[in-house]
């Protein structure tokens, strides 16, 4: 079985992961989304960038990335959350 080459550019990540944590906290608070499906909108985010924008042309490629670009946004966003956090309770 042959497996897709999948090129990626050091960009897409840069770009798509702050851009999908943007897009979440907006959309959940303008739509008051509750916190529970805040990663399915971040995975669908991915989705959509990665198929419609970085990897147009390999629908494999897309799902591929898109999975790790709302994924790793989520635990970018979790990360960050928790430092800040700990960084207050000092």
């Amino acid at each position: 079985m042959n497996f897709p080459i999948i090129h990626t550019n050091f960009w897409d990540i840069l770009i798509a992961i702050p851009v999908i944590i943007i897009l979440t906290q907006l959309i959940k608070i303008y739509f008051k989304i509750p916190k529970n499906f805040v990663p399915l909108i971040a995975l669908i985010l991915g989705l959509l960038i990665s198929i419609f924008i970085s990897h147009r042309y390999n629908l494999v490629a897309g799902l591929f990335m898109g999975w790790f670009y709302g994924y790793a946004s989520v635990g970018n966003y979790a990360a960050l959350k928790t430092a800040f956090i700990a960084y207050r309770n000092k």
